[in-house]
């Protein structure tokens, strides 16, 4: 069970050490400076970090379109892409020369990315040849259901590659633009056609088609990529019907790839030295480095990743098995456990915009907060079904527990509950099938600047919360990983030494007793219970089907939710 009785000492503490201690364990270059670039699935930015203390010294954010052709539908204009790249990074790089620094001063530059999101180019001419398809995009549910007919289970490549059949990786992508787009096939034919993930786009135009390069987080969520190996796997590519030389090279986190060539870029001659998926450069950047160390973000949803160390962990619970990190060439691959919410900060922003329950969900607390408990009222945000560890697409969201002393107050503390009680769903699954003691949780995430959820969450899991005072840890993770490159070396990561000036934390302790939280957390399960089945299968016909692809298309846009598919799945698979 996971109670708090053990308490962890806090990550915080720093050993002291002495400047010479300090010296011998970092680079020699006074003046190393490590850019990044985050490109998120709404926002890019270029920020540049000092070494070897990692401040952040500059930044630069510009918003990123999302074009939605239809229901269900979302692409970005990966020119766009580009140009925002280069504008982020010419902005930043104003603001350091101001400071004193120079162009020079940068030793190598990071990348990190969205995951799943695809693009195909043509080899010869460096153009698009469509628009990047987004992790979210379901319309590749037409390629689920005909792999489905073939291999009957959604789990079939699972060993393999860690995933359940879902249209959200990138492999069901490239099959859905061969198999509709005429200029792709076209392209594909004539071998002019290259496919990669944002990573691989972002490093082809920085090197002017130099460099066709991904790394092992990336490839991971491709559906290619044998977990085992870490390289493609034939049979999956013969599934698929995609040939290797479109794909990238595969390669580790952390390691000199090459120079930045492009002369469009502020960047043009710096070493490209890091690249990793934006939730493992959170794991990282969170100092989740030990078996059995997990982070949580919480933003609309929640994303759950948990270190398993160098062995992978299949889920039976609908978690997807994925690579952590890999620190160079002939460094471990690292394995973790991922999970997700998709309902977490969503529901405030639904009681905000749908039920005007709340003027304003940045206001979740101080509403919460006017009354010492839920008063026993439970919401269940199953908007479009439930998740893992559930799994039931004909759920519904439900408010259950009120009486006539039920006042809105309630029912938004209600709301910041479920984020709670869903994560520590997450936390049970991951706590059984990953075979180490969970002992706290790092938070980071928009959604962490509210105590009280904080709290809450203490008390819900039992469990001491670390929360980061990086808002975002991601560009902190991967301007490690740039900086830790063999021949950059302006970091040895030592996380056991816990010398990273930046890496502060606050703590929020359980203040529940066990009986307490195992008495509320029942309490979740029956009203989850009660939720289950709500919706009563139709016959299945063009409508309905498209009925349902237009509520899949409704989920909170910034969500991982890997797993309406596999719920989409059960029902193909059931019917």
């Amino acid at each position: 069970s996971m109670s708090g009785s053990s308490l962890p000492t806090s990550s915080a503490e720093v050993p002291f050490r002495t400047i010479e201690q300090r010296k011998m364990s970092f680079s020699e270059n006074p003046c190393g400076l490590v850019g990044v670039i985050d490109e998120g699935t709404k926002t890019i930015t270029f920020s540049v970090y000092t070494t070897p203390d990692f401040k952040e010294i500059a930044s630069h954010s510009s918003e990123l379109h999302i074009i939605t052709p239809q229901d269900g539908w979302f692409e970005q204009d990966p020119l766009e892409m580009m140009r925002l790249i280069n504008h982020c990074a010419q902005e930043a790089l104003k603001d350091i020369e101001k400071q004193g620094y120079s162009v020079s001063d940068i030793a190598s530059v990071g990348v990190t990315n969205q995951r799943e999101t695809t693009i195909v180019w043509d080899a010869v001419t460096g153009k698009p040849l469509y628009n990047a398809i987004v992790w979210k995009d379901i319309r590749t549910s037409t390629v689920v259901d005909q792999l489905l007919a073939k291999v009957k289970d959604p789990n079939y490549f699972k060993e393999t590659t860690g995933l359940p059949i879902s249209t959200y990786f990138s492999a069901l992508k490239i099959k859905w633009l061969h198999d509709n787009v005429p200029d792709v096939k076209h392209a594909i034919r004539k071998n002019r056609c290259k496919a990669g993930t944002v990573d691989s786009w972002i490093i082809w135009n920085l090197t002017n088609g130099g460099l066709h390069i991904t790394d092992v987080t990336n490839a991971s969520r491709t559906m290619l990529m044998n977990l085992t190996t870490q390289s493609w796997d034939p049979v999956l590519l013969r599934t698929f019907g995609i040939n290797e030389n479109m794909l990238p090279s595969i390669h580790s986190c952390s390691e000199i790839f090459g120079k930045i060539t492009c002369d469009r870029s502020a960047l043009q001659g710096i070493v490209l030295s890091g690249i990793l998926g934006n939730q493992q450069a959170s794991l990282l950047g969170q100092m989740c480095v030990k078996p059995g160390q997990t982070k949580n973000t919480y933003r609309s949803g929640c994303f759950l990743l948990c270190n398993t160390g160098d062995t992978p962990v299949f889920s039976r619970h609908g978690m997807l098995t994925t690579i952590a990190y890999k620190l160079g060439p002939n460094a471990p691959t690292i394995y973790a456990l991922e999970g997700s919410v998709s309902v977490a900060g969503h529901a405030l922003s639904w009681l905000q915009h749908k039920v005007r329950l709340l003027p304003d969900s940045k206001e979740a607390q101080k509403y919460a907060d006017m009354v010492p408990t839920s008063g026993d009222v439970y919401f269940v945000p199953a908007f479009t079904g439930l998740y893992a560890p559930y799994w039931s697409q004909t759920a519904r969201g439900i408010i259950i527990g009120l009486t006539q002393f039920t006042r809105k107050n309630h029912i938004v503390r209600a709301a910041l509950e479920s984020i709670c009680f869903q994560t520590r769903d997450i936390l049970e699954c991951m706590h059984q099938e990953c075979g180490h003691e969970i002992t706290k949780i790092h938070a980071d995430g928009k959604l962490t600047t509210n105590d009280l959820l904080m709290q809450l969450q203490a008390d819900t899991a039992g469990l001491p919360i670390f929360r980061s005072q990086l808002m975002d840890s991601t560009a902190f993770g991967a301007a490690m990983c740039a900086a830790h490159a063999e021949g950059i070396n302006l970091c040895r990561f030592e996380p056991q030494q816990r010398y990273y000036e930046n890496v502060h934390y606050d703590t929020f302790l359980p203040t529940t007793t066990v009986a307490e939280r195992e008495e509320r957390y029942g309490k979740w399960k029956r009203a989850v219970e009660r939720c289950l089945g709500w919706v009563i299968k139709q016959k299945k016909t063009k409508a309905a089907t498209a009925a349902y692809h237009r509520l899949l298309a409704s989920l909170p846009a910034s969500i991982f939710i890997m797993s309406s598919f596999a719920m989409l799945v059960h029902s193909v698979a059931n019917t």
